[in-house]
């Protein structure tokens, strides 16, 4: 795997900043993949009190979502807890672990934000700039921005508004579930990233990709 844009990881919060405006300039809001024949999960959870960083993904078919491929690497954790900052934090291991995969995804889903973000370029887009994969940000909870009531029906959606500008959506993606936020990670457009986030979504609220990375990088004993 090719590291794109590539910068230091060991630095100061303000420097971590800078880095962000500066990647956020490389950002592709718009649709530049091809035909879709496997997507991936990808998250990070912690083990050691925070000492290790502990990253998965996860590769599913396209569109049957069956299981293909999974790696799993950890990292010494480098980077404290800043709210903003946590790509810093999480992606050393993260690149560790898509260096395993022997399936390149066409589409990775990232459990965080894209340009839904104070600098407009959180984890989902850091990875995707980096590596220079198409991505998608999935995030359980509302980082920035506001919204209006999401309509109580399977696939229905709102954008969510920072600035006067569309940094996303909240998506309901099955009726009487807490809407879940999609954004633009990179080289996808808004409305691909709904339409592909509600494709890998089954019978539960979050999209099999996100769920099945969680689950193992969350997991204990592997």
């Amino acid at each position: 795997m090719i590291v794109h844009h590539q910068h230091a990881w060991d630095v100061t919060p303000a420097q971590a900043r800078a880095i962000q405006e500066t990647l956020r300039g490389h950002v592709i809001r718009e649709d530049r993949f091809g035909i879709v024949k496997s997507v991936a999960g990808v998250d990070a959870g912690f083990e050691d009190g925070g000492k290790t960083t502990r990253a998965a993904v996860v590769v599913l078919s396209f569109p049957d979502l069956d299981p293909i491929e999974q790696a799993l690497a950890r990292r010494p954790t480098s980077f404290p807890y800043v709210p903003g900052l946590l790509s810093f934090r999480e992606i050393p291991a993260v690149l560790g672990a898509l260096a395993q995969l022997e399936t390149e995804p066409n589409l990775l889903l990232c459990d965080g934000q894209g340009i839904a973000h104070p600098r407009r370029c959180g984890f989902t887009s850091h990875i995707g700039v980096v590596t220079d994969m198409p991505t998608i940000g999935v995030a359980k909870s509302l980082l920035i921005g506001t919204h209006d009531t999401v309509p109580d029906t399977r696939g229905g959606w709102t954008p969510i508004l920072h600035r006067d500008e569309i940094i996303g959506a909240a998506v309901r993606t099955r009726v009487g579930v807490r809407p879940i936020y999609v954004s633009i990670g990179h080289k996808v457009s808004l409305n691909s990233a709904i339409d592909y986030v509600m494709r890998c979504t089954t019978r539960f609220r979050l999209p099999e990709t996100t769920r099945r990375a969680d689950r193992l990088a969350s997991r204990r004993g592997a």
